[in-house]
């Protein structure tokens, strides 16, 4: 199947785009854009990929579902467009970078500025129906996704995986961590960022490691 994703990830992941089941989930993606509101709009679904070529990962952040509210979702996890207000569990991110980093609240919550630095913000499902959490789950996104974390966690060294939530640390439950810095905390949401997110010093953690690998830092 030919799939509209950056070059290095395509390469990477055509034999995934020819499996059954990526063929089921390709019909059925396509049907629901037909008849329904769906998010993100259908040129950014692999937004995460077209920003963060394979060969430049560093550090990947695992989320969940898209933003399924107007106008947030652009195919990063927990980034929304420039312009838009910014969700509790961005808001909490952002709260332990400034206290982790002393950066102050930036203006805009749009994580691109991250992506094109090496940073994967790859959601679990990358579709959602507009006002409808999780409409998109159980479909074969997961079992792509799970491709992709597995492909990064046996090619790639060296990587910093951020696991927030124990839905993402069951994601990543394949990475060796020998290999890997994989990093754990509760889900920066409101309900749970007190019990261990804030405080978990996760952003000056992978700047660490990156330079001690001889990478370049991101710039959060």
């Amino acid at each position: 199947m030919d799939v509209k994703i950056e070059p290095s990830w395509k390469q990477v992941l055509q034999t995934e785009f020819d499996k059954e089941y990526f063929v089921g989930l390709t019909d059925f993606v396509r049907k629901e854009y037909k008849t329904k509101r769906i998010f993100p709009p259908a040129p950014l679904i692999f937004n995460a990929f077209d920003h963060c070529p394979f060969d430049k990962v560093k550090v990947v952040i695992i989320g969940q579902d898209p933003y399924h509210g107007e106008g947030q979702a652009h195919g990063l996890c927990f980034s929304v467009n420039d312009g838009v207000e910014f969700p509790p569990s961005l808001v909490n991110i952002f709260r332990e970078i400034e206290r982790d980093l002393g950066k102050p609240m930036p203006k805009s919550g749009n994580l691109t500025r991250w992506a094109e630095q090496g940073v994967l913000l790859l959601n679990a499902t990358l579709t959602v129906q507009a006002h409808q959490a999780g409409s998109h789950q159980g479909r074969g996104w997961e079992t792509f996704t799970d491709a992709v974390i597995r492909k990064l966690a046996e090619e790639k060294e060296n990587l910093v995986f951020m696991l927030w939530g124990n839905y993402a640390q069951q994601k990543g439950s394949v990475i060796n961590t020998s290999r890997h810095l994989v990093l754990k905390s509760v889900h920066p949401s409101p309900l749970s960022a007190y019990r261990g997110f804030i405080g978990c010093g996760h952003f000056s953690a992978a700047n660490e490691y990156l330079r001690k690998t001889g990478r370049s830092e991101i710039e959060w």
